[in-house]
């Protein structure tokens, strides 16, 4: 969603990009699968990235997701600032908490890792204003907030009809449904006055006296599985982490007309317009009434969910964003033409 979805937008704006990914895809499945990590392979893809590394030299800019090498000190990052070489880094997660505020000893000594990597970076490109105002503390010589965004291409409004039912819909994973028990005590309640269903979308949850169906997810089929939400959620916890984080679902559930519910948390302030696109709720008397409310009314839900979609038209999709980024990079690129 940061990275590749803006190629072909950026190559029509005559911006070619050629990807170098860390890590190969069976990293993930192994993750996903929790199956043991095979570190030799891990080695290799680290080597191949210092490689990959002397040819730099060869583009006009370098743009890196988070950091180079994970775990290890700012070494290459500070080595190409003092080369001249220009790089972007770009953030949608304060990934720097993986060091400051680790229990680990070895990953506390790189506590300050990620504000080097900001520090030397000619632009540091960020999700939202938390990640932005670390960068600004970190000395970023230039900071830009570019909020993760979707295709309006891929998404359409849903045209869901009244049901028996009310569904409250999730779209996450293993290490993120956890966040689904703050909102289980409001969804009791609500489940003693009408039908309600939540549908887990990417992860298993089991809830007691609550009806739940979850559904495996897949790139293809997200969009329509959320066309099918009366009501998207995102709760989340109030912790340093969670602020950092860049509020993707709710910008899917808008992108499809739905009309949401979130934790006012970090990012979800902001793109979540208060009784217009949706409902702010932190404690279990906020979410009830927001889903008595939306639940209740499928009106409600229609305006809203159209309210949504304008506000992502607006600010939140990539036939926005492309333009924006480009221009960043057009104008760093001239900083290295003399090269």
């Amino acid at each position: 969603m940061r990275f590749e979805q803006y190629l072909p937008s950026l190559l029509g704006l005559g911006i070619d990009v050629e990807l170098a990914p860390l890590l190969r895809n069976e990293y993930l499945e192994r993750l996903y699968a929790k199956r043991p990590v095979a570190w030799g392979q891990v080695l290799a893809d680290y080597f191949r990235r210092v490689l990959c590394l002397m040819s730099v030299r060869k583009f006009d800019l370098l743009w890196i997701e988070k950091e180079l090498f994970p775990d290890f000190p700012a070494w290459f990052e500070r080595l190409l600032h003092a080369c001249g070489i220009h790089y972007v880094v770009d953030y949608d997660d304060a990934i720097f908490h993986n060091y400051d505020m680790s229990g680990n000893p070895l990953r506390g000594l790189l506590r300050r890792k990620i504000d080097a990597v900001m520090r030397n970076a000619s632009l540091v490109i960020c999700g939202n204003e938390y990640l932005a105002a670390r960068a600004r503390l970190a000395g970023a010589n230039k900071v830009a907030i570019l909020p993760t965004v979707v295709d309006l291409d891929r998404y359409s409004l849903s045209t869901k009809g009244e049901s028996g039912e009310l569904i409250v819909g999730w779209v996450g994973s293993a290490s993120t449904v956890k966040y689904l028990d703050n909102v289980l005590p409001a969804l009791r309640l609500l489940s003693a006055e009408f039908p309600v269903r939540l549908r887990v979308i990417g992860a298993t949850f089991v809830a007691p006296g609550i009806d739940v169906e979850c559904r495996p997810w897949s790139e293809g089929g997200e969009v329509e599985q959320i066309k099918g939400f009366d009501i998207g959620i995102m709760p989340l916890l109030d912790s340093p982490w969670e602020r950092g984080k860049c509020g993707y679902k709710l910008i899917q559930y808008m992108a499809c007309g739905v009309p949401v519910i979130a934790s006012p948390v970090g990012v979800n302030e902001t793109i979540v317009d208060e009784g217009v696109s949706g409902y702010l709720a932190s404690s279990t008397e906020e979410w009830v009434d927001a889903f008595r409310v939306l639940g209740g009314n499928a009106e409600r839900r229609r305006s809203m969910g159209a309210q949504g979609r304008a506000a992502v038209e607006e600010r939140y999709c990539l036939q926005v964003a492309a333009p924006r980024l480009a221009k960043h990079f057009a104008d760093l690129g001239k900083l290295g033409a003399g090269r």
